[in-house]
């Protein structure tokens, strides 16, 4: 069963792909709004994670929230690269991680973001991580495969 692009349907894998993006989407957002807070000599909060208010230009910790998202969209893009690997499956594995970034400030807040600024954002984030995951994915899957010298360069 061996073709070009060949691929197994693994919902165990994927499972699994989705998790540990989400886990790096978190942590890598933690830490980026913990060194900004540090920065800006504000107090931490996780209101800056999941709360639609806390995403605003009229003040430091709503700038830096708004910064901690653009560079957590690069640091979930890297790992779509290391973990995912495929072009094709960088928007589906985007979506999925902030789709579920949405179910869980909706169950934090308790009602659903009608907030343009957070949307404005998400979506953003969302585009820098698909965009950027699927330009590093393919560059990896462009690399020439070596046809000549030995067997054991391969």
């Amino acid at each position: 069963m061996a073709g070009f692009r060949y691929w197994v349907w693994d919902p165990p894998l994927i499972i699994s792909q989705i998790v540990t993006l989400q886990c790096v989407f978190y942590a890598g957002l933690g830490f980026v709004i913990w060194f900004i807070d540090v920065l800006f000599q504000q107090s931490l909060s996780l209101e800056q994670l999941f709360s639609y208010g806390a995403v605003h230009l009229k003040s430091a910790i709503g700038i830096g929230t708004v910064l901690a998202y653009m560079l957590n969209a690069c640091i979930s893009a890297s790992a779509l690269w290391y973990f995912v690997a495929r072009t094709k499956q960088c928007l589906d594995f985007s979506c999925t991680t902030h789709f579920y970034h949405l179910l869980a400030c909706w169950c934090y807040n308790g009602r659903f973001p009608w907030s343009p600024g957070w949307w404005l954002l998400n979506v953003c984030s969302a585009t820098i991580m698909c965009v950027l995951g699927e330009y590093l994915c393919i560059r990896t899957e462009m690399k020439a495969i070596p046809l000549l010298g030995n067997k054991a360069e391969l």
